[in-house]
């Protein structure tokens, strides 16, 4: 019987850890998803000019633009999380560089908007970039989504919403509880994750061109990601960089990767 007690405590104590820590993903999960930094730049950065885009639900959002030169298409790009202007101009440089027009989206919550970051939000955000986009006559047929980690949910969204020329996910992730399952395994996550970022259900609605792109070393969105993504879409372009962390949308390679690939778009 003392065996019996012993065991029966011993997974007491078990199911008590197990329901602390979905209690603490749970409650806490918009400050574990969306890291907004406190640091984030508060003047215009070379190259760009700032801009302030509208949401259907009244929120002014900043966000910096570079017009497009004659002949190139128009970059929509949504950052990752702990990530702000800065950086995103920094993941974006190579396309910059190669003439294409780029718009870098600030989310809600983030790089001092106002608001509170989250799934519908984001997406919000999205569309509100898109209608600042029209507002400028830039049509969307010319215009080409790029969404590096978290990023990857509103691009995914808005390229199925809106017939862009195309989609380039970094570093993109199959789902948000697909994630979350690969760090905590031993957590029923699907039922304690609240937004989902489904992107692996929808991008095979997507109509223009695909590509994805990912390191093999990223520890966290694990390359797995991308090979759900492309096998719910297998007509996409898949490249994984070996060697590649989560910071891929930064260096080099990945610079060289997407400015080849979008010029070689019909």
């Amino acid at each position: 019987m003392t065996i019996i007690r012993v065991a029966l405590f011993g997974l007491l104590v078990i199911v008590a850890l197990v329901a602390v820590a979905g209690a603490v993903l749970y409650f806490n999960q918009q400050s574990l998803f969306y890291p907004a930094p406190r640091d984030y730049p508060h003047g215009p950065l070379p190259g760009y000019r700032p801009v302030h885009t509208e949401t259907s639900d009244g929120l002014r959002l900043a966000a910096l633009y570079r017009p497009a030169q004659p002949g190139r298409r128009m970059i929509v790009f949504f950052h990752g999380n702990g990530d702000n202007l800065a950086g995103a101009a920094e993941a974006m440089r190579g396309l910059a560089a190669n003439g294409n027009g780029v718009l870098l989206v600030e989310y809600r919550g983030y790089g001092g908007n106002p608001g509170s970051p989250g799934e519908a939000g984001f997406y919000r955000d999205g569309e509100a970039a898109m209608r600042w986009l029209a507002d400028q006559g830039v049509a969307t047929s010319q215009t080409i989504l790029v969404g590096n980690s978290i990023g990857s949910g509103p691009a995914t969204e808005m390229a199925t919403r809106h017939p862009v020329a195309a989609l380039i996910l970094i570093s993109g992730f199959s789902s948000l509880p697909d994630v979350a399952r690969a760090h905590v395994r031993w957590l029923p996550v699907r039922w304690l994750v609240r937004d989902q970022f489904a992107n692996a259900t929808k991008i095979d609605a997507v109509r223009g061109e695909v590509f994805i792109l990912h390191g093999d070393r990223d520890n966290l969105v694990p390359v797995a990601n991308a090979r759900r993504l492309y096998a719910a879409r297998s007509q996409s372009a898949l490249t994984i960089v070996p060697g590649a962390g989560h910071e891929l949308a930064y260096g080099d390679t990945a610079q060289g990767l997407m400015v080849d690939w979008v010029n070689g778009l019909r």
